[in-house]
């Protein structure tokens, strides 16, 4: 199984990679695969039905909005957000849907988009569509959105298949032994293995120029996060900080009174706070690994480029690709899906990337950098997907604040050391998968245990 930089780093809209974006990109499968078959303009009527978590948290996730603006041929990476809400009101007005933008059917809201309980085979998150023409049924299939932003369907998931591409790389891993002989037999640095094995899909300018493509999308997401004030959608009423903290921030005309490094503490909040808020809004975001965790690498990336005077394009570039390295041994050998081991999977994950990049920036050595990923997925293994009121705000928006600090705590520590140390990432990583079998389903993202339920007031 190959996994690209740009697998993991995808850009696309909020509030959820696996709940939002990986259904919008399944509804626009199923319709590619109508358009394929010369089935499309047969269409009389499509049922949808969401499954296990994509049923418990669709609706606070946008899932349902998701699926039908995928099934009017939308991809979450080039979907404007803002158009999301006033074209679904027109449909649930209209009782029409326009499949692929073109091919006009019936639908009603209430009968053809169907939440249920039970749990389809291979994966949580599952949706099935289903085609109907005059004499029945036309195409149906499953698909699994298997944690950000990863679709399979049916038959892929039957075979095994959680990930398509097979692509031979010149210093393929699947644990991070393997990636440290790699690193040791070559003399590369991470970051170098990890733009090797890019090159087996595009050019090395191609490589760099969608990784800042990427940070650019970061940096936007930031900025409006900063810009936006009031109050998040949903109904918890949970109110915007980041725009009153940057403007608290900016006001300080030398660092705060506890010192410099409480000041740049805060910046970080400001960074991840910023991204998750935008992210709950459902706007335009980098999926990093997940968009629950979306706010932690952009966040420490940020903190980096701020803070070091000699900051530059360079640093993006190898950040991302070291922080990638980890991310492909999370998803390779446990998850990073919520709805599967819990937000250790999806926080937990990125904060091990994100230590893993700050490590690679600030000099480590390969195996400083596998300790730093290890500490910081160490010290989230068990962490609960509870959402409340199955939004993506409490706890989700402050836990990537928290995660954030403690990637960048997880590299100093590394650092400091020589890279020696007594649990390895590939233990760190097996245990997570390990706990998140064991973890009850009311901890994995379905808003039935934790938070979710202690925080409703009777």
């Amino acid at each position: 199984m190959a996994i690209s930089v740009f697998d993991l780093f995808k850009i696309g809209i909020g509030p959820s990679s696996s709940h939002t974006v990986g259904p919008m990109l399944a509804g626009a499968l199923f319709v590619g695969a109508l358009r394929e078959r010369k089935l499309l303009e047969r269409v009389s009527r499509v049922e949808v039905r969401l499954y296990g978590s994509l049923s418990a948290t669709g609706v606070g996730h946008g899932t349902d909005n998701a699926v039908i603006m995928g099934l009017m041929g939308e991809r979450p990476d080039l979907i404007d957000p803002q158009q999301i809400a006033p074209r679904i009101a027109a449909l649930k007005s209209c009782g029409q849907l326009r499949l692929d933008d073109h091919w006009p059917i019936a639908f009603d809201w209430s009968k053809d988009l169907l939440l249920l309980e039970e749990n389809l085979p291979y994966h949580p998150n599952a949706v099935t569509f289903v085609a109907e023409g005059d004499s029945g049924v036309l195409y149906q299939d499953t698909y699994y959105s298997v944690g950000g932003g990863f679709v399979v369907n049916a038959e892929q998931a039957a075979a095994g298949q959680l990930d398509q591409d097979h692509t031979e790389l010149p210093y393929d891993f699947s644990s991070a032994v393997e990636l440290l002989q790699l690193c040791k037999l070559h003399g590369l640095r991470v970051s170098e293995l990890m733009m090797a094995n890019e090159l087996a899909w595009r050019s090395e300018a191609e490589v760099r120029s969608g990784l800042l493509r990427l940070w650019e999308a970061m940096q936007a997401c930031v900025i409006n996060g900063l810009r936006h004030e009031g109050v998040l959608p949903g109904g918890l009423n949970v109110r915007r900080r980041a725009s009153r903290l940057h403007q608290n921030l900016m006001e300080l005309g030398k660092p705060n009174v506890i010192g410099s490094t409480m000041s740049a503490m805060e910046w970080v909040n400001l960074f991840a706070l910023a991204v998750n808020e935008e992210n709950a809004a459902g706007g335009r975001m980098v999926t990093a690994p997940t968009n629950g965790a979306a706010g932690i690498i952009p966040a420490v990336l940020h903190y980096y480029m701020k803070f070091h005077p000699e900051a530059c394009d360079d640093d993006v570039v190898n950040y991302l690709l070291a922080a990638a390295a980890v991310g492909i041994l999370c998803k390779k050998n446990a998850s990073i899906s919520g709805a599967e081991v819990g937000c250790q999977g999806e926080v937990g994950s990125a904060c091990a990337m994100a230590a893993a990049g700050l490590a690679e920036l600030l000099g480590a050595t390969p195996e400083q950098l596998e300790n730093a990923a290890e500490i910081g997925l160490e010290h989230n293994l068990g962490l609960t997907c509870d959402p409340v009121g199955g939004l993506v705000q409490v706890p989700c928006i402050e836990r990537n604040a928290i995660a954030a600090m403690k990637a960048i705590n997880a590299a100093q520590m590394a650092l400091r050391g020589d890279g020696e140390h007594f649990i390895s990432l590939d233990r760190v990583i097996r245990t997570m998968r390990d706990t998140g079998a064991d973890m009850h389903d009311k901890y994995k993202e379905t808003s039935r245990g934790g938070l979710a339920v202690n925080a409703i007031e009777c």
